[in-house]
């Protein structure tokens, strides 16, 4: 059977702290593989009207459509923004071994 469809999440975060403990909480409850924290993001959105600029750091989340819903639904516990961003992008293809990583890194054992 071929391993669940891997999935690369996006998400910012306000700063390093709170991406941290969003990253080690995804981590740790197995709903992510891995995450890696890049700073240094600068966004540009419009919010209630107005066009915003703010320093962010991205959250590049590696899970599978399996812990989707589980991921979303912890994110919005964590997160400290009124709506977070959370875009997911199926993996068109990979590092097979790899792949089989981030299932089994995910696997939910309840």
């Amino acid at each position: 059977m071929p391993p669940m469809p891997v999935l690369l999440c996006l998400c910012t975060c306000p700063d390093a702290a709170s991406a941290r403990t969003i990253a080690d909480a995804l981590v740790g409850e197995r709903l992510a593989a891995c995450v890696n924290r890049l700073p240094g993001l600068e966004s540009t959105y419009r919010w209630e009207g107005r066009v915003e600029h703010a320093d962010e750091v991205l959250l590049l989340i590696k899970t599978t459509t399996e812990r989707l819903d589980a991921l979303t639904a912890r994110l919005q516990t964590l997160h400290p923004y009124e709506l977070p961003e959370l875009v997911a992008v199926e993996a068109a293809g990979g590092l097979a071994p790899y792949l089989a990583w981030v299932a089994e890194q995910t696997r939910d054992d309840d």
